[in-house]
């Protein structure tokens, strides 16, 4: 058996978003190895895809195994003629064994993502399967973890549900954190969703005339509206922070004490630099949040670089106002 591809037909750009991508080559993948050499194109009538992508996904299982991803340890896919294979290395076949920490952060996750959906209380498979994992490990998820996604109220949580699940207009009550800024605006809710260990509520700001999104925690009051309105089917995407061309880059350089910034927000560069300090490159969506930032940091971090000129005075401008307020005070 040969284990090059053929030509890649035509057919659509290959790709798509990675998630996607994912889920399809996880119900492929198997269902190939079942069938024992099927042709491609039986593969791709039965999942709807095309020639070029089926065989650039096949390209990608390729390199998919388990350390120290020796031949023996990866998954194997072979192409003679039209047919194409999927075997699984023998590794594969062995049943799953999870230590007591695995499984119950498993436990862990599962919950969480439960609570995120609003089906912890369901008989859902999700919720079963927990429940049988918990029992072999003699712990009652309830009363053995805690899954706490950010602090809202739960009254507010409640009525966004509702509103989101009946397409009703919604008046909120936002402070906003970047701007420093509580404001009273009317919301289309589209979805609701958990990300980051807080709550958010997608939806089209009727202030603003524009989509934006808010974290449900700086909602002081929610109400809902006797005005409906058309559920977006635009794709979703639960990126909170979206980095556009126009946002603008900030480069600071840490002390060994300010390390933490690494690891708090998402940065597009990290250098180690000497005695532990670090330089790290990352995207600022508004000044007022790098003020605060540089101004909590204090001597600890020095900006070195920005796209924004505006910005490389911005910690000690802020520094001034503050001590210009205790002045007057």
């Amino acid at each position: 058996m040969v284990r090059t591809p053929p030509p890649p037909g035509r057919g659509p750009a290959r790709g798509g978003r990675a998630t996607d991508r994912v889920l399809r080559m996880l119900n492929v993948v198997p269902w190939i190895a079942a069938h024992d050499g099927p042709t491609i194109t039986e593969v791709c009538e039965r999942f709807d895809t095309d020639r070029e992508q089926l065989v650039d996904d096949l390209r990608v299982v390729q390199l998919v195994g388990l350390p120290p991803y020796t031949p023996d340890m990866l998954i194997e896919v072979g192409f003679e003629g039209e047919r194409v294979w999927v075997r699984f290395a023998d590794i594969f076949a062995r049943p799953l064994r999870l230590s007591p920490n695995q499984a119950l952060g498993l436990v862990a996750a599962g919950s969480a993502l439960a609570g995120a959906q609003g089906t912890a209380a369901d008989d859902t498979p999700l919720v079963t399967g927990l429940a049988k994992l918990a029992a072999l490990l003699d712990v009652d998820p309830a009363d053995a973890l805690t899954i706490r996604l950010g602090a809202s109220r739960p009254d507010v949580l409640s009525t966004l549900r509702e509103a989101v699940r009946a397409h009703r207009r919604v008046r909120l009550d936002y402070y906003s954190y970047s701007r420093d800024d509580r404001s009273v605006r009317e919301v289309d809710p589209q979805r609701l969703f958990a990300a980051d260990g807080a709550w958010y509520v997608a939806g089209f700001c009727h202030l603003a005339d524009a989509p934006r999104l808010f974290r449900v925690d700086r909602i002081s009051t929610a109400e809902v509206l006797d005005i409906t309105f058309d559920p977006d089917d635009t794709p979703a995407d639960d990126g909170v922070f979206v980095v556009g061309p126009d946002v603008p880059q900030v480069t600071l350089e840490l002390a060994p004490s300010a390390r933490w910034v690494a690891e708090t927000y998402p940065v597009d560069q990290v250098d180690e630099l000497d005695g532990g300090r670090l330089r790290v490159r990352f995207p600022v969506g508004s000044r007022s949040w790098l003020e605060r930032l540089l101004v909590r940091l204090g001597p600890d971090a020095l900006v070195v670089d920005t796209d924004d000129p505006a910005l490389r005075d911005a910690g000690r401008g802020a520094a001034r106002r503050i001590l210009a307020r205790y002045a007057s005070a």
